[in-house]
Formats: structure tokens, sequence, C-alpha cells
């Protein structure tokens, strides 16, 4: 049942990150552009964040996916554990 719990938490972590990673790139995308200010920066693009921003927010959706993987596992399987108990 321990390898079971592994495997589901880790499909359930890998399907989570793509699902908060796909978000993210959404609410992006829908988030109005803003206007350049004027004055020394022109008419410039705004930059992109800087390696260590992108490792963070790449670091945070990891870690909130574990954690909602492992409270899906811990419900789904403690439903099953008790769905066997109710059953005897």
């Amino acid at each position: 049942m321990i390898k079971a719990s592994l495997l589901i938490m880790t499909v359930l972590t890998v399907l989570i990150a793509m699902l908060l990673s796909w978000r993210e790139s959404r609410m992006a995308a829908a988030r109005p552009a803003t206007p350049a200010p004027q004055g020394r920066a022109g008419g410039r693009t705004p930059r992109r964040p800087g390696l260590i921003a992108r490792g963070k927010a790449s670091i945070d959706r990891w870690i909130t996916a574990a954690a909602i993987a492992a409270i899906l596992t811990i419900a789904v399987l403690g439903g099953l554990h008790w769905l066997r108990v109710f059953q005897q």
C-alpha cells in the first residue's frame, strides 16, 4: 500500500504542477499589459524575471503541487480504508 501511495502522490504532483504552470501562463496572458512609463525607459518592453526569481517560482509551484497531492492522497487512501472498515 505504501508503494501505491507513493506512486499516486508522484503522479498527482506532476499533474498538479503541470496544471499550476498552465494556469500561471493563462493568467499572465489574460493580464492587461501595463503601459510603459515615459522617460528614460522609453518604449522598452518590461524585462523578464531573473534566474533566481524564475527558480523560486518553479520551486514554489512544485512545493504547492506536492502539498495538494499529499492532501489528496491522504483523503483518497483514508477514504478507501474507512470504506473497508465499514464494509466488515
